[in-house]
Order: structure tokens, then C-alpha cells, then sequence
């Protein structure tokens, strides 16, 4: 993703958060509303927590079995950014941060996450070797190599 978007995202939320804030304030009330934002930040903040140790605890079971806690990670990755949505005041900050702290959201979200952000982030840092497909037929860039014992240590540029 161009960082033009990821800018422009960034700059939509609290626009969005502003455009959504003001006909709720005038629907239910400037005190409502306040009270709103300050209990769904609350909530969210302790189902945060909540995940936080879960995943932590499932991190810790797969490390002493052996395994790799890649999704683990993830997870605890996707709920920092969802502590921080939480926490910050907005509606629309709220339902990102939720959508990032359950489970039943948060597992397809990581999964969106590993195809378009991890792989191929691994892909572009190791040519390839994380799909299997790196050059496995010769030598990529067309040189060719004379296993022949007289010729050793020449090179086919080589005119002596």
C-alpha cells in the first residue's frame, strides 16, 4: 500500500469520528455522548486486556511446545493497534478498536493481514524462498559455469 493511502486513511478517521460525533451529540446530548465515548473506551480497554493475556498465555504454550506463534504475534499486534483505537474518543475509533479485539473479527482480519502484508513483505526480503518460488535452475542472472577440471578458476570472459 502507497503511503499516499495509508495518509489519507489515517486522516479520514478523525474526520469521519468528527462527522459521526456531532448529529449523535445532537440526537442523545452533549453529556450522552461524552459518557458514551468514556464507557465504550472503558469496555474496550478491559476486553483488551482480557484478549491480551489470552494470547499471551497461547503465545507462551506454542514457544514451550516448539512451535512458532505466528498468528500469536499477530494477534498481539492487532490488539495494540485496538488499544489505541480504543482509547482514542470516537465512534468510529471505537467500532475499529472492537473489531480488533474480538476474536470472531479479529482471526479473518489476520488472516487479510498475513496474505497482503506479511507475505509479501517476506517475499520481497527473501526473492521469493517464502512461496518456493526462488530460481532453482542454474544460475539466475545467465552465467555459465565450466565444471571442466582444465579450465578451473577461468572465466568464459576470460581470453587467455
Amino acid at each position: 500500500m502507497q503511503t499516499r493511502w495509508v495518509i489519507a486513511i489515517l486522516l479520514a478517521i478523525p474526520l469521519a469520528d468528527t462527522l459521526l460525533l456531532v448529529p449523535v451529540a445532537n440526537a442523545i446530548g452533549f453529556a450522552a455522548t461524552v459518557l458514551l465515548v468514556v464507557l465504550t473506551g472503558l469496555v474496550g480497554m478491559l476486553l483488551v486486556r482480557a484478549e491480551g493475556r489470552h494470547t499471551l498465555s497461547k503465545l507462551q504454550r506454542k514457544v514451550s511446545t516448539g512451535g512458532i506463534p505466528t498468528d500469536e504475534l499477530l494477534d498481539g499486534g492487532l490488539l495494540i493497534a485496538a488499544g489505541a483505537f480504543l482509547l482514542t474518543p470516537g465512534i468510529v475509533t471505537d467500532l475499529l478498536g472492537f473489531s480488533l479485539a474480538l476474536p470472531v473479527t479479529r482471526y479473518p482480519i489476520r488472516e487479510v493481514v498475513k496474505r497482503y502484508v506479511v507475505k509479501p513483505y517476506l517475499e520481497k526480503q527473501t526473492d521469493g524462498f517464502v512461496s518456493g518460488t526462488v530460481w532453482s535452475g542454474g544460475y539466475p542472472d545467465g552465467d555459465v559455469v565450466d565444471l571442466d577440471p582444465e579450465n578451473y578458476g577461468r572465466r568464459d570472459d576470460d581470453n587467455s
